[in-house]
């Protein structure tokens, strides 16, 4: 068995370690915007769901040379975000906003999404997506190191959700496979769901 020891194995093999080990992950296409009017569009994949009650979730941005990312500021300076889940129809549209631009610059001008108007939150949603939760700041927490790197962990409560009617049965469950929701692998790779199988769990 090999061992990779967080201090000294460089910090890029680590990241591949982790992004290749802990696999599929959810991706989290987030819409903020800046107190000057700005849309601002990314996707994260170090994103989850961490309590349905209260309904809260989490999404990771690292810091660029030290320096926070448009989401980061735009969440902090107005306490509201959307979280979109990405499916087939949308990926190749979310992958163009992941491009590095000046702050100021709107990512969905790189695309052909389309905004509408959030139910709750002031921040807008995308019209093309199935899935949409509209979330409240709830906490914020910087991890970082020596080197003045650094990551914004943020929770937020989710306020709506919005989901395509076709989405839900009559048990409020949400219809998986009609979703099939796009997955993080590492490097350039992503999956889609593939088989799939049940388990009862003991009492």
């Amino acid at each position: 068995m090999a061992s990779f020891k967080p201090g000294t194995t460089e910090s890029k093999t680590i990241g591949k370690l982790l992004n290749g080990a802990i696999i599929p992950r959810p991706i989290a296409f987030v819409i903020s915007i800046s107190p000057q009017g700005i849309v601002n569009a990314s996707p994260f994949s170090y994103f989850n769901a961490i309590s349905s009650n209260p309904p809260l979730l989490m999404i990771s941005v690292n810091r660029k040379n030290g320096l926070m990312k448009d989401t980061a500021r735009n969440i902090l300076a107005t306490k509201q975000f959307v979280v979109h889940i990405v499916d087939p129809t949308i990926i190749n549209q979310v992958n163009q906003t992941s491009a590095s631009l000046p702050y100021g610059d709107s990512e969905l001008d790189n695309s052909t999404l389309t905004l509408r108007d959030s139910e709750i939150v002031a921040v807008p949603s995308i019209k093309e997506a199935k899935v949409t939760f509209e979330v409240q700041f709830e906490d914020h927490k910087v991890y970082g190191n020596e080197n003045n790197t650094g990551t914004d962990v943020f929770v937020g409560r989710v306020v709506n959700i919005v989901i395509d009617d076709e989405l839900i049965d009559e048990n409020n469950y949400v219809d998986f496979e009609k979703l099939n929701p796009v997955g993080r692998l590492s490097g350039t790779n992503y999956t889609v769901l593939g088989e799939h199988f049940s388990l009862e769990r003991p009492r």
